[in-house]
């Protein structure tokens, strides 16, 4: 069955908050010597997985991966702030701007051949 490319972008959206949520729980599990965090960060990497998978047989791969991987970067970046209070510098602050122009450019400018 080809899946709509709506339920596409659900499938990723659902990967992008799991990816983040994994990759916050990697930092809380303290290196995997917390259990219940180590356990949901293997548990919400999997899920994050499954619907980027998902997400892949409905829109392009380009598309679908840089914007996981752009999006789950700068959200993981979002509860660094605000959980432990890890302000980035100015570069850092650039860099994430210039991560964030880069998945819209490849969203609404980026062509498909």
């Amino acid at each position: 069955m080809i899946m709509k490319p709506l339920l596409g972008y659900l499938f990723l959206a659902n990967g992008i908050i799991f990816g983040i949520a994994s990759n916050s729980f990697a930092k809380i599990s303290e290196g995997f010597t917390k259990l219940t965090p180590s356990v949901l960060c293997i548990l919400f990497m999997c899920i994050t997985m499954f619907s980027i998978a998902k997400a892949m047989s409905a829109i392009p791969v380009g598309f679908a991966y840089s914007t996981y991987s752009g999006l789950t970067v700068t959200g993981v970046v979002l509860f660094a702030v605000l959980k432990f209070n890890q302000i980035p510098n100015l570069y850092g602050i650039i860099g994430i701007i210039l991560i964030i122009i880069g998945v819209i450019m490849v969203n609404y400018l980026g062509q498909i051949d």
